[in-house]
């Protein structure tokens, strides 16, 4: 029961992603016009379309969304071998949680790469696009804007002084999602995958000798 408990976590991070998502596209306009702010000027609702990773990122030309939408679906697919894997030998429930999390995020991405350059029209133009085009290259809706800071860097900065910078990352629930849960696993690793002490494994040794002794 407890295996399910996790999914079903994964399956609600799902819905509440697709149903924003969707919500944004039948109910927003594309850019800055359709922007709805929500508190002051530093987050806002915004619909963009990535075509690339998460936050904004991009991945190479027309060949490396497809790459990148692949390598999704295996990493899908590897993430809940191992939720499985973990849920049946009882790991911690907040990794098991926040693997989870991620799973929820990394399907809520995938369903928009493989999906909606069909159904919602979100594929770029491709020359020569192949016979399964515009499955897997969908773009991914995203619509939380969160203006950070803008301006120009101090000439003291290497590389980027004297230029200006802004930094307002526009991501969706499942990049949440899987940034909250990769981080609670960093935060956490060592409760996580904590190694027996001397201590603990001499009581180990003990029990194993008196077993074999019976």
């Amino acid at each position: 029961m407890k295996i399910y408990k996790y999914f079903s976590i994964a399956f609600l991070v799902i819905i509440v992603d697709q149903a924003i998502k969707l919500f944004v596209h039948f109910n927003m306009e594309l850019g800055e016009f359709g922007e709805i702010t929500l508190l002051g000027d530093w987050f806002k609702l915004h619909y963009i379309l990535n075509e690339g990773m998460a936050f904004g990122f991009t991945f190479g030309s027309n060949y490396g969304k497809l790459l990148l939408t692949t390598f999704r679906l295996i990493a899908m697919l590897v993430i809940a071998y191992y939720l499985y894997l973990f849920s049946k030998k009882q790991l911690a429930p907040l990794l098991l949680f926040s693997i989870a999390m991620i799973l929820g995020g990394a399907m809520g991405n995938l369903i928009d790469s493989i999906f909606y350059g069909v159904f919602l029209g979100h594929a770029p133009t491709v020359e020569n696009a192949p016979a399964f085009y515009p499955w897997f290259h969908g773009k991914v809706i995203d619509m939380f804007y969160v203006d950070f800071w803008q301006g120009f860097v101090p000439d003291w900065m290497p590389l980027i002084g004297g230029e200006y910078f802004a930094f307002w990352p526009i991501f969706n629930i499942a990049d949440v999602a899987i940034f909250s849960g990769v981080s609670t696993i960093l935060a956490f690793q060592r409760r996580f995958f904590e190694l027996p002490d001397e201590e603990q494994l001499a009581e180990v040794e003990i029990t194993a000798e008196e077993r074999i002794r019976e």
